[in-house]
Order: C-alpha cells, then sequence, then structure tokens
C-alpha cells in the first residue's frame, strides 16, 4: 500500500502567521528594550507598548489588506486578459498550449490532441493558460479580509509577549529582564515552527529568528542607554 503524502494546504495562512508574529515579537520587543534603558517607571513602558502594538496591527492588517486586494486585482486582470487573446487570437493560443505540453515532455501529436481537447472549453482554457503561462493560482475567497485579520492578530499575539511582564511585575528593571528570558524563548519556539512549517534547516533558522530578535533588542536599549 502506497504511503499517503503530506502536503501544506494552508500555505497563505502560515505565510500570514509568521508575518504577523515575527514582526509582533520583534518590534515591540526591541521597543520595551529600548525605554527600559531609559526608564524606571513601568508605565510609560506599557503605555508606549500599547501604543506600538494598536498600531503595528492597523498597519500590519492595513497591509496585508491591500497586498490580498492587489493580488486578486492582478488575477483578474490577467485572466480577462487571457479571455480575450482566446477570442481574438485562437489560433496563437492554442499553439501556446501545444508548446507549454510539449515542454512538460508530452510528444507532438499527443500535445495537438490534447490543446484541441483542452480549447473545447474557454473557462479550462483560461484556467490552463493562468497556471501553466502565467504560474498563477487564483486567489482564495476573501483572501485579502482573512489575510489582514490573520496577520493583524498574529502581530498581537506576538506584540504581547515581551510587553506583559512589565504588566505583571511592577519593578521595571524586574520587567526588562523577565520579558528577555520569555521573549527569547518566544522568538526559539517560533523560529522551530517557522523552520519546520517552511521546510528550513532547524537549527539554523531557529538561530535566525532569535538572533534577530535579539540584536535587535540589544541595539535599541544600547543605543537609548547612548543618548539618554
Amino acid at each position: 500500500m502506497a504511503s499517503k503524502e503530506v502536503h501544506n494546504t494552508n500555505s497563505n495562512l502560515v505565510k500570514d502567521i509568521i508575518i504577523g508574529m515575527s514582526d509582533g515579537l520583534t518590534v515591540p520587543f526591541a521597543l520595551t528594550a529600548g525605554l527600559s534603558g531609559v526608564l524606571n517607571t513601568n508605565h510609560l513602558i506599557i503605555v508606549s507598548g500599547l501604543s506600538e502594538i494598536a498600531a503595528g496591527c492597523i498597519s500590519m492588517g492595513l497591509g496585508g489588506y491591500l497586498a490580498g486586494t492587489s493580488e486578486v486585482e492582478h488575477y483578474e486582470t490577467e485572466l480577462k486578459r487571457e479571455y480575450t487573446e482566446i477570442e481574438t487570437d485562437p489560433k496563437t493560443e492554442l499553439k501556446e498550449v501545444e508548446d507549454i505540453l510539449m515542454n512538460m515532455g508530452v510528444d507532438a501529436g499527443l500535445s495537438k490532441q490534447v490543446a484541441l481537447q483542452i480549447s473545447t472549453d474557454k473557462n479550462h482554457w483560461s484556467d490552463f493558460m493562468m497556471k501553466l503561462e502565467l504560474k498563477m493560482e487564483q486567489p482564495e475567497k476573501n483572501r485579502a479580509a482573512k489575510s489582514a485579520g490573520t496577520i493583524a492578530l498574529s502581530y498581537l499575539v506576538g506584540g504581547f509577549v515581551p510587553l506583559f511582564p512589565y504588566i505583571v511585575f511592577k519593578d521595571s528593571k524586574t520587567g526588562f529582564n523577565v520579558s528577555c528570558m520569555v521573549t527569547i524563548l518566544a522568538l526559539i519556539i517560533f523560529g522551530y515552527f517557522k523552520s519546520k512549517m517552511t521546510g528550513q534547516p532547524v537549527l539554523k533558522g531557529t538561530l535566525k529568528i532569535a538572533f534577530t530578535g535579539i540584536i535587535a533588542a540589544t541595539a535599541a536599549f544600547l543605543l537609548a542607554k547612548a543618548v539618554s
């Protein structure tokens, strides 16, 4: 019995979570670390952190929405162009189908037969050209809204990781120390799962994510100390 192949069918969802969580962990971590270098009170750190998370959620979510709508509009424009080309110059389009099939290893005679069969349905014909000529997949329904919500929520979750120790502990130094430990751990866990989901080498991917956050926070902390 052949083993069942396992494929990731939620690549867009995974990509959006990675985008939101990556920035959500890194940017607020750098901000709170920088503020900890010059402030002795948690109140301003918390207020600034919450403001940044709110702004980040809106900015990242809006960016995801605009990217999603642009993807849909681009696909629809190209699909309309394919329909027009099929209507106005079917011979050229039919030859393109044959060429695509032959490039895939199908012999010339069979390619011609398959191309003629595909051309009997303009929807199938245009779909074939979109996927195999233009390498474009039809965007998921409500892609823009889903992308915006996923990115914003992921940013929100990630952003609260470095911030919540300052809410729990009254002493800013304790909050800073706990925030560093918790966030670095979160970055390691996130880097591990990101590497697993994207097929990257686990150790390399994990360390890259963790060190990115650590370097950003360290730079913000030292810069704040230097100019204070």
